[in-house]
């Protein structure tokens, strides 16, 4: 009971309240017995914030991201060849594999990829979920000097199923895709 008188008096406090005396104006006494009983009616409660409701929502075991560079050596890639990032930034949810460098989805929801890529003119990468394509990037083969490097990048929101499988696939062959972090692919669940 001691905890809750202080709880008041800082509450009658930082209201401007004063105790005792009938110096208080009717409407100030209403609120102070309102207030009173308020406090004394919830002092053995137990508040717990950020809990998620039961419905639709998701704990935090259930939170999904991942983000994975190319980072060992640059990688020349055949026709339909899936390339493979190698160093884990983040792997929440541990859908994105580094050794097949396909991403399966643990929970069903709309997600967010991004692929980016330093490469040669002349790729041609595809994001896939399953075996459909959602997402093309690409570097023009008519650029002049064939040695210039440019950097790509592609954005993609999708509803996944759970067990989804997504994917970068290479389709020309001989596509390059620089290493030492210049590349890279990362997902996250949104909702």
């Amino acid at each position: 009971m001691k905890m809750t008188r202080t709880v008041l008096l800082v509450l009658m406090s930082s209201l401007g309240l004063v105790l005792g005396g009938s110096s208080l104006p009717a409407n100030t006494k209403t609120r102070f017995g309102l207030l009173k009983s308020l406090i004394l009616a919830n002092s053995g409660t137990t508040v717990i914030l950020d809990q998620p409701s039961s419905k639709g929502s998701r704990n935090c075991q259930d939170r999904v991201s991942f983000s994975a560079n190319l980072n060992s050596t640059h990688l020349t890639l055949g026709a339909g060849q899936t390339v493979i990032y190698d160093d884990i930034l983040t792997n929440d949810g541990n859908g994105y594999d580094n050794k097949t460098g396909v991403f399966t989805c643990p929970f069903a929801g709309t997600y967010m990829f991004v692929v980016d890529s330093l490469s040669y003119p002349g790729i041609w990468l595809k994001l896939k979920v399953n075996k459909h394509v959602v997402a093309i990037l690409h570097v023009s083969p008519l650029i002049k000097d064939k040695h210039i490097l440019t950097q790509i990048s592609r954005t993609a929101i999708l509803k996944l199923k759970l067990g989804d499988h997504v994917k970068v696939e290479n389709t020309a062959k001989n596509g390059e895709v620089f290493a030492h972090r210049y590349s890279g692919f990362s997902g996250t669940l949104l909702y």
